[in-house]
């Protein structure tokens, strides 16, 4: 076959925050987790049938958080999708009898009908209710990599100086990927690349092979990599870096130069569940007391103003033609300028957001699609998974010490750290050390006292979550974010105080561990400052600092 020109290595992170309230019927921020099957996660993996079909390689990576996993396989939030689905399947039905013979709207809410009752058989016939079986398939079969995530998606350079912690949320992402998914992990995406220098000695333990971080971790070095971002390095340890490349993101990330703003797309914020009378839209809501979005969405992105115009999916696959051949074109431009200075094929590495396609732009499935489609077809550029390209290299990688980075705001971690959240992490360290404290008091708990310690670990790793500082900074849930960590930090906090007052009773930790039930292997001792070897069932070394 003819030698490609260049690489790219696309990956798509896929996270969501934990977010399960059993004690409510229904509960709002786990729309969140609604929205994302149907309009990301499932539209996905009926392009990967597409493609599979027809003899096209895939060859894109995917990361899963381990509480994204862990919610994708937990009955409770299973059960309440299909009743989340079942609820705008009789929306789209009302909404076809409405805009009958609308030739504006009529159409549309067709389209939306057909959307979810496709969603709704896929996830309760294709994978009875388990979708990441559809991603494992293609897995398995090569057709795409997993990776994995720390914990609970914490930015790790906040707790460098706690080792053991950092160890726990790795150690906790890789016993979740080896149950959904039967294999160890070879690569980890780090939460917003956040990177500090030393993490890789934690990662290597754990018998990670690759990571990726953001341009200027790697350009900023004072090794200055030869290649810049466009050929993977090695940390002095000997893991594999992939660096990000800044012009790819522009093109389809930014909301000012990015594909997703163009105005022929469809609109994300204009929703019927906000623009119809209230009394005809109340019964389809998933919560009946307030407006939300339904996904029923009308109207294309226009421009920055309020008389938008109606949404035309034959304008958008048109344009999602036109950004793939775009987005093709300036790649392969970018090759032949980086080409002649390098002693090795270029690999462009473009992560993003998973949700991103589908969920906030509603066309980018179908662009990535086209996107693979034809680059299949020119074959000056390649799809590229990461083992496989770092299998094929006959040379040694240049060793560079990336520098504390991320691909936050400003590159750095502004986005976590600033006014409005500053205040959570005195107390999360404090639990950390109060944690490691009793460990010391604890060291071979069983029965209620090591299910209350486990409990505990559970509660400071939750609190953790990068989720709740952007939420508060955002405005956006920022009271939900704000409970979130002040109701870790308190369950933390009287099981810390049972413990020492010999009280334990078993009927609130029960309620807890029902209600916070992720990571149902973890053992506290992994937050010791000093810990052993150890052994787990599935037969992979876990090297404990």
């Amino acid at each position: 076959m003819q030698q490609p020109k260049g690489y790219l290595n696309f990956v798509l992170h896929a996270h969501l925050p934990f977010i399960r309230h059993p004690e409510y019927e229904t509960f709002l921020e786990e729309t969140w987790l609604f929205e994302a099957i149907s309009e990301t996660y499932l539209p996905l993996l009926r392009m990967f049938d597409r493609l599979d079909a027809d003899g096209i390689p895939i060859n894109i990576s995917i990361s899963f958080s381990p509480t994204l996993v862990s919610m994708l396989e937990d009955p409770l939030l299973q059960q309440r999708y299909v009743t989340y689905v079942e609820k705008l399947i009789r929306l789209g039905e009302s909404e076809v009898v409405r805009t009958k013979g609308d030739p504006d709207f009529a159409p549309l809410a067709e389209m939306y009908l057909d959307f979810y009752s496709r969603n709704l058989e896929d996830f309760t016939q294709k994978f009875e209710m388990h979708i990441l079986r559809g991603f494992e398939f293609y897995f398995k079969k090569g057709s795409i990599e997993l990776l994995t995530a720390p914990g609970t998606y914490p930015f790790l350079p906040f707790y460098e100086q706690y080792p053991s912690n950092v160890a726990a949320h790795v150690e906790a992402a890789i016993d979740t990927h080896h149950r959904a998914f039967g294999k160890v992990p070879k690569g980890m995406w780090l939460p917003e690349c956040g990177y500090y220098p030393g993490l890789e000695e934690i990662l290597k333990d754990y018998e990670i092979e690759h990571f990726y971080t953001s341009a200027h971790g790697l350009l900023f070095s004072p090794d200055i990599p030869v290649s810049g971002v466009y050929a993977p390095v090695q940390t002095p340890n000997g893991l594999a870096v992939f660096g990000r490349d800044i012009s790819s993101a522009n093109l389809v990330w930014s909301s000012e130069q990015g594909y997703p703003g163009d105005p022929v797309y469809r609109d994300f914020y204009r929703d019927i569940g906000h623009d119809l009378d209230f009394d005809y839209i109340k019964p389809y809501l998933h919560l009946e007391k307030i407006r939300v979005n339904t996904g029923y969405k009308y109207f294309a992105v226009t421009g920055n103003t309020p008389q938008k115009r109606i949404y035309r999916p034959e304008r958008a696959q048109k344009k999602v033609r036109e950004h793939a051949e775009n987005f093709i074109y300036h790649h392969t431009q970018h090759i032949n300028k980086v080409s002649p200075l390098m002693n090795s094929t270029p690999v462009i590495t473009c992560p993003f957001s998973a949700e991103l396609f589908g969920h906030w732009w509603f066309e980018g499935p179908q662009w990535l699609e086209k996107v693979l489609r034809t680059v299949h077809q020119t074959h000056e550029l390649e799809f590229i998974l990461p083992t496989k390209f770092l299998g094929n290299q006959d040379q040694e990688l240049q060793t560079v010490q990336p520098i504390f980075s991320s691909w936050g705001n400003k590159g750095y971690a502004e986005v976590w750290l600033e006014g409005s959240n500053d205040w959570i992490y005195r107390h999360i360290h404090t639990a950390i050390e109060r944690l490691q404290e009793v460990i010391e008091r604890f060291p071979d708990a069983s029965g209620l006292k090591e299910r209350a310690l486990n409990q505990a670990a559970r509660e400071i790793m939750m609190a953790q979550s990068l989720d709740w500082p952007v939420i508060m900074r955002s405005g956006t849930a920022e009271r939900y974010a704000v409970n979130r960590v002040k109701e870790h930090i308190a369950n933390f906090y009287r099981i810390y105080d049972a413990l020492g007052q010999g009280n334990l009773g078993t009927e609130w930790l029960t309620r807890v561990e029902k209600k916070h039930n992720i990571f149902p292997s973890l053992d506290y001792r992994v937050f010791a400052s000093r810990r052993l070897k150890k052994q787990r069932n599935h037969g992979h070394p876990y090297a404990i600092r």
